[in-house]
């Protein structure tokens, strides 16, 4: 009975020691990355960016865990690239243009080239990034890209409806949208969007370059009146998705296999994401009292015309980096037909 008793209570003692190891096992076999963004929890690319986390973990049946950080918590938007880059978060969205200069071939996409919707400024982006395989994003692994609808000149006291109407202005801008402000004769004021509502607010800038989705998704709408809603010469923002690379090298194959799947599903939902609040933002507009402004064609005519010599300039300013800047802006302009 004693040997019984024996064996019982050391056969437990192993199953014991046996589960709990198996539960050290599992947890150390969890892979934990973090997740930077700077879009606040309410908006759509950020829940958009919390449903990939959650997708991850998910089709890896939760081989990987990812903690998301919205609204600039834990890197604030124009540094999320090196953070990712430096490992202080391990995957990161935000927009290249904060970082001015380091992303040329990618920085074409942004020029005036007159964007029509966010799910094809989307399919354009990738498409760069597939064709050109630019050393610029060598420091990363680039999940995917995605980019906005038509961005759009917008003022908050003043009716534009020609280009003299602009002579004068400050308006808010990042990156590409600078050279278009400028080219149409205003003063482009360098500024991310998280500053760009007070900064309206309080009359620090006239007017602001971005697409109707900011109207309701940072409710700039509220504190503007005015928008030219002239897409010939839209630009757009390309946003990237990045992950640190030697997190990525890490991985196995299969994780990177599924993870490059969910990959090509959500950038497709980025760029319909960001049609749908195209459409949301300009309602917000209109409720708010916003006034839209079209141009007849004659005046249209002069804005294209206006925004010519910054696309020739910057396939200029590629060339002298090496790249062949005719190439890129051909590649995106003729997939933009």
């Amino acid at each position: 009975m004693k040997k019984l008793l024996f064996l019982t209570i050391a056969s437990a003692a192993v199953t014991a020691v046996f589960l709990s190891g198996m539960a050290t096992l599992a947890v150390a076999d969890t892979i934990e990355m973090t997740y930077a963004n700077f879009f606040p929890p309410v908006h759509i690319q950020s829940q958009l960016a919390e449903s990939w986390c959650q997708e991850v973990e998910k089709r890896t049946n939760g081989a990987v865990k990812i903690n998301y950080y919205p609204g600039g918590t834990l890197v604030k938007a124009p540094q999320i690239y090196d953070g990712v880059e430096q490992g202080i978060a391990d995957i990161g969205m935000s927009v290249l243009a904060y970082s001015k200069g380091r992303f040329p071939v990618l920085g074409a996409m942004d020029l005036p080239i007159g964007y029509s919707s966010g799910v094809s400024a989307t399919k354009i982006a990738n498409s760069v990034l597939d064709t050109f395989k630019p050393e610029e994003f060598n420091t990363t692994q680039i999940m995917f890209l995605h980019a906005h609808g038509p961005g759009l000149i917008h003022t908050r006291d003043k009716e534009v409806k020609s280009l003299a109407d602009l002579a004068g202005l400050k308006i808010r801008a990042t990156g590409m949208s600078a050279k278009l402000v400028a080219a149409l004769g205003a003063t482009p004021v360098s500024m991310g969007m998280p500053d760009a509502y007070q900064s309206l607010q309080k009359g620090v800038v006239d007017g602001c370059a971005h697409p109707m989705e900011a109207n309701k998704g940072w409710k700039l709408g509220e504190v503007l009146k005015y928008v030219v809603d002239e897409d010939s010469v839209a630009y757009t923002t390309t946003f990237f998705v990045a992950m640190n690379k030697a997190k990525w090298d890490a991985l196995s194959p299969e994780i990177q296999k599924t993870i490059t799947e969910i990959n090509a599903e959500w950038a497709g939902k980025h760029g319909e994401a960001w049609d749908s609040s195209d459409d949301e933002g300009r309602k917000f507009f209109e409720e708010k009292g916003g006034v839209i402004i079209t141009l007849d064609d004659a005046e249209r005519a002069k804005w294209k015309e206006a925004v010519k010599p910054a696309i020739d300039e910057y396939q200029a300013e590629l060339d002298a980096k090496g790249i062949n800047g005719a190439e890129v802006i051909k590649h995106i302009t003729s997939m933009n037909q």
